[in-house]
């Protein structure tokens, strides 16, 4: 079954000869408890397409379903309210709240929507993601790994239809990029959780059960790993 399609998906800035293809006619479509890496140079458009993605920017045309939504049909509020609750994002530098520990930046999401915590799922993130001891650390008192993780199960609270990571290890060291890696396989068998992230790292990208590549906004390939 498939959690998220593109169809035709289409990011142009500027016009006329200045015009800029970031995306180019993009086609995927990512099944239900994948772990999909997105894999391109720099400019090669996987940023932008991931922003398509969780409904960050609207595309110049096309259409993007996320668990059977088109998403960009939705006003900007109630596409706010879609995106906190069906898509989890991890990005590259963290983006924890620095005033709140470790436990009230992973349950923030749920709080904001006035939804009630389920414990016993927090407790398995946690568990799973090893943050156990860090509950009331401030994100100052972490490492870059740890601060990852918890933005991981920040992520992973809300159970989000598909769970977007940009460049995840951007920041980290190789050895703890590989545990950061390993954690979201895990995260991803363990929760059957769908996953779609972009990188420009090949070996990162082997961790995944495919491989998308595209170069100059346009699907160049996929493999099976």
């Amino acid at each position: 079954m498939e959690i998220l399609k593109t169809i035709d998906l289409k990011k142009y800035y500027g016009s006329g000869d200045t015009t800029v293809k970031a995306l180019d006619g993009v086609n995927l479509t990512v099944a239900d408890g994948e772990f999909t890496a997105i894999v391109g140079t720099s400019g090669s458009g996987k940023s932008t397409l991931l922003h398509m993605l969780g409904g960050l920017d609207r595309p110049t045309s096309g259409k993007a379903l996320v668990d059977g939504k088109d998403i960009f049909s939705l006003k900007d509020d109630a596409l706010t309210i879609f995106r906190r609750r069906k898509i989890g994002f991890v990005f590259q530098s963290y983006n924890l709240v620095p005033v709140l520990n470790v436990y009230e930046n992973i349950v923030l999401p749920i709080e904001l929507d006035g939804n009630k915590i389920d414990k016993q799922h927090i407790d398995n993130i946690i568990e799973t993601l090893g943050l156990a001891e860090k509950m009331n650390s401030l994100p100052n008192q972490l490492s870059g790994g740890q601060q990852q993780r918890a933005a991981i199960a920040r992520a992973l609270a809300s159970k989000p239809a598909i769970l977007l990571a940009d460049e995840p290890t951007g920041n980290l060291d190789s050895k703890t990029s590989l545990d950061v890696m390993g954690l979201l396989k895990i995260t991803s068998e363990r929760f059957s959780q769908t996953i779609v992230m972009i990188t420009h790292n090949e070996e990162i990208a082997q961790t995944a059960d495919r491989i998308i590549r595209i170069e100059d906004g346009r699907i160049a390939g996929g493999a099976n790993v």
